[in-house]
């Protein structure tokens, strides 16, 4: 992928140009004039990292954004491959290291499904709830003061677009809005949201966890290995239950509890506000003035930047997410004739799959906001140029050194479209691998 800078000047700058401005600058010497007076391009550029290559603050923050998103992409999408290697060894895949990502995931598939069809009867679900990816509000603003020299970071805010944690004072209006939500203890035990944990059942009832007790339906495994039926009900039940449940359901993702949590509960509470123990968070995209305690669960939006250095921010913002794994609940059934040794491997081996699937996960989550901050940075690409000469001509001119850097980041364009064009091969092609696989799991 190539991406073409437009620019204006480009004509002008040829060798004879700025030879002659180099030798018309003041305190240079003949001889190797350029470098005595600095006026050099870097040895190394955005292909070894490097970012500082024009010498203009709005150019290089646009190529440290380039660099980062690039770093980024490389390195989720290389949690994806070795997530998908480290499933592939556990199906005993021969050749696995030496396939592409598209035949590995395509191999993983196979045997995901091989697996299932040897060991369970109508195969596996995975069920979870949506990775939560966190932005560093903190990581936003000093991007912003990195770009644009006319931002003072004390003074600056970046604005969360969803649910961080607050302060009392601004948990207090949160209630008032019905926007707080506590994570913990639930009043009386009782769980209006969703309750992650051990959930006392009231009664047989549909559960979506580990199932402890009693199952009418079946269960897909029992404690000591053999299941005691009597009629259509499995009364050591210790495993997913295909119907309803009697005992305690251990719920692995937040779920619904019909019963006493006695868990973490998510709820929005009522007039008291949160348990004192509890995670208090509020939903502050409403509020113009509310300030955040740590990481925003939800986008951001950055400080006011110059126009030139808008795109710059935007990336690195979504560019350094962070993309939690989620809880897993799995729902399956051993085929009759499964003896309690084959059931122990392949429960084993499950523990082993939900571990690299949340993780797996928690990478497309996070490389899906890298392939929007890429998008940003291709469309500012073909105007960042323009736009910062047009800045520096409205203050007063070009000079030298600011001549010779424009030349400098217009021979880096190739390696900008480059770095995005393969940053966005490895996003594109990691998120595809994810969705082959989680297919083949109802996930």
């Amino acid at each position: 992928m190539t991406i073409e800078l437009r620019h204006p000047l480009l004509p002008f700058l040829s060798c004879g140009l700025l030879a002659g401005l180099v030798v018309a600058a003041p305190g240079c010497e003949p001889g190797a004039l350029a470098e005595q007076c600095g006026l050099v391009c870097p040895d190394m550029g955005i292909a070894e990292g490097n970012a500082a290559i024009s010498g203009i603050v709005s150019l290089d923050a646009f190529f440290s954004a380039v660099i980062t998103v690039r770093d980024a992409s490389a390195n989720v999408s290389g949690t994806m491959r070795a997530e998908l290697q480290g499933l592939a060894a556990s199906l005993e895949i021969e050749g696995y290291a030496d396939m592409t990502l598209d035949q590995l995931a395509v191999a993983v598939s196979g045997g995901i499904q091989a697996k299932f069809d040897a060991y369970l009867e109508g195969g596996l679900e995975v069920v979870y709830a949506p990775p939560k990816c966190e932005a560093d509000l903190e990581l936003t603003v000093a991007a912003a003061a990195e770009c644009d020299v006319e931002v003072d970071p004390g003074m600056i805010e970046a604005k969360c677009e969803g649910k961080c944690e607050v302060s009392a004072e601004v948990a207090a209006e949160c209630e008032a809005n019905g926007t707080l939500e506590c994570t913990g203890k639930a009043p009386n035990l009782q769980c209006d949201g969703g309750c992650q944990g051990t959930c006392q059942l009231s009664g047989s009832v549909e559960c979506s966890g580990s199932c402890s007790g009693e199952c009418t339906g079946e269960c897909s495994s029992c404690v000591g290995g053999n299941c005691d039926v009597q009629g259509n009900v499995v009364t050591n039940c210790n495993g997913a239950c295909m119907g309803t449940c009697q005992g305690t359901c251990e719920l692995e993702a937040a779920g619904t509890c019909m019963g006493s949590c006695e868990g973490s509960c998510t709820y929005t509470p009522a007039m008291g506000g949160c348990d004192a123990s509890a995670t208090v968070k509020c939903d502050v995209s409403a509020m113009a003035d509310a300030k955040c305690e740590g990481k925003c669960e939800g986008s951001v939006t950055p400080p006011e930047v110059s126009a030139e250095c808008k795109a710059s921010v935007e990336a690195k913002a979504k560019a350094e997410v962070t993309c939690t794994p989620p809880s897993l609940d799995v729902r399956f059934a051993f085929k009759a004739g499964i003896d309690a040794a084959g059931q122990a491997d392949f429960k084993i081996w499950l523990e082993g799959f939900k571990t690299r699937f949340a993780a797996m996960a928690a990478a497309k989550a996070k490389l899906e906001q890298v392939g929007l901050a890429a998008e940003g940075l291709i469309s500012a690409a073909v105007d960042i140029i323009p736009g910062v000469v047009a800045d520096i001509q409205a203050e007063g001119g070009l000079s030298l050194s600011a001549v010779v850097g424009i030349g400098c980041a217009l021979d880096q364009a190739e390696v900008v479209g480059d770095a995005l064009g393969d940053a966005t091969a490895d996003i594109q092609g990691s998120v595809s691998a994810f969705v082959m696989v989680s297919g083949s799991v109802g996930g």
